[in-house]
């Protein structure tokens, strides 16, 4: 299954040197987050240049609900994927093609089945974030749009897991740009041309994600077709739908509930006025442009992590976890440097504007988060991690921790202390999850380094 005399694009990360193997998987993931953030990044502007500040802040404003969705099936899916690639690792075919077709079947309906309950719930949901008046329908509009498109961005997950799953991450990588490519000239065409406004932006996303699930199916029918599950194979497993569905159930919880406390903040933020909700929007969307080498290493190490857990090679996910921290600190003190050097002129072109409350604000945000970058890192490796090596509980446990903290936040300390208070919020949250998982992976891991067991506890 994973011979290189294939043609079949594949990767063994259980052979090799971890550091190669991680940094040449992760440079994929990171060129793709990169053409997807900053997408966001000029689709944030071209809001902001053609429809004004009110469109920033209606984006932003429900936001939280758009990643709410996406984190979860995110979530499901990295699961998902996990499971895939221990198979792969182990070089179980038949297994790993019985968790594709468990993996298409969950992902078919769960996606049904978000996507009617939150259009059902989406406008109490907006009250209960109290979105202001004066940009509740932009908002409205842009989110029922983007929802009911939601089954396109699952597919895309589902098809980039598979491929990460068997270490092909160049392939989504080409996707993910020509779909941000097409994405931005759609949204000049409908926004600039077509005067389509807020809708117009939503719409364009949609398409996008289309195409990008479109050409990820035909790539992998193409290419995979020995990898692909048979009619056979949708007789599902039990035990392989069971482990599929908890392990996605997992990652999906620990997406959510972070997600969860967000929309709890966010309707804090919704509180404090347009001009801040303008100014946090502006923030996190540079913020999350920054944070991606963070997440790329620990993404490329969870498919790392799974195939030598799967190979039952211990040593070298120890091995492969030390260096992933070297790397988050490496990049984390070069975030620092940008983000003081280069924030304020990147929120002033992203912004065109001259309010010193949005500029003060998007600054404050920015310099508080990426001074917290190293345990943010720590967190994202644990983590994934823990989650390859089949604990299901503890990182969900840090992800409450996370939720408790906002939710705290977002009900004595905004109202206490306002906008500073939603700034250090999740900085807080990083630092003591990633305490929390430091110190039970250093009990789980000792127990389990020197075992050849193929699962451990959740």
């Amino acid at each position: 299954m994973r011979k290189k005399t294939e043609t079949t694009q594949t990767t063994n990360m259980t052979e090799g040197s971890p550091v190669r193997l991680i940094i040449a998987f992760a440079i994929p993931l990171m060129i793709g987050n990169l053409f997807q953030h900053v997408y966001h990044l000029v689709d944030t502007m071209i809001a902001g240049r053609f429809l004004g500040s009110e469109a920033i802040a209606a984006i932003g404003a429900v936001g939280v609900i758009y990643s709410l969705l996406v984190n979860c099936t995110w979530g499901l899916n990295n699961g998902y994927c996990i499971i895939l690639s221990r198979f792969f690792g182990a070089g179980e075919k038949k297994l790993f093609q019985k968790a594709a077709a468990a993996m298409i079947t969950l992902n078919l309906t769960i996606a049904l089945l978000l996507t009617a309950v939150f259009l059902l719930f989406l406008k109490p949901a907006m009250y209960l974030l109290k979105t202001p008046d004066d940009i509740f329908a932009q908002a409205h509009l842009y989110i029922v749009i983007i929802i009911a498109g939601l089954i396109t961005t699952v597919l895309y997950d589902a098809g980039s897991g598979y491929l990460r799953a068997v270490g092909n991450g160049t392939t989504p990588l080409y996707f993910l740009i020509f779909s941000s490519l097409l994405n931005l000239f759609l949204d000049a065409i409908f926004v600039v041309v077509l005067k389509m406004g807020i809708g117009g932006t939503a719409l364009a996303t949609v398409i996008a994600q289309v195409v990008s699930a479109l050409l990820c199916g035909i790539y992998i029918f193409r290419n995979y077709r020995a990898y692909l599950p048979s009619r056979q194979d949708f007789r599902l497993h039990k035990d392989i739908l069971k482990e599929m569905f908890f392990t996605g159930l997992s990652m999906a919880l620990m997406e959510s509930v972070v997600s969860m406390g967000s929309v709890i903040l966010q309707r804090a933020i919704n509180r404090l006025g347009t001009a801040l909700i303008t100014a946090y929007t502006t923030s996190c969307r540079i913020r999350e442009v920054i944070m991606i080498p963070l997440g790329a290493i620990a993404g490329a190490g969870s498919t790392f992590i799974g195939q030598n857990y799967g190979a039952g090679e211990y040593r070298r996910i120890v091995e492969g976890n030390r260096k992933m921290l070297y790397m988050e600190f490496l990049w984390s003190l070069v975030s620092i440097a940008l983000t003081f050097l280069l924030a304020r002129p990147i929120i002033l072109w992203i912004t065109v504007t001259s309010d010193e409350t949005i500029l003060s604000g998007a600054l404050l945000n920015l310099w508080a988060s990426t001074l917290c970058f190293f345990p943010l890192g720590v967190l994202f490796v644990l983590r994934n991690t823990m989650q390859a090596m089949g604990h299901k509980i503890l990182p969900v446990v840090s992800s409450a921790i996370e939720l408790a903290v906002k939710i705290i936040s977002a009900v004595l300390i905004v109202p206490a202390f306002g906008y500073p208070g939603v700034v250090a919020a999740e900085p807080v949250t990083w630092c003591l999850c990633a305490v929390f998982l430091s110190i039970f992976y250093q009990a789980v891991g000792h127990q389990k380094q020197d075992k050849s067991a193929t699962e451990l506890p959740g």
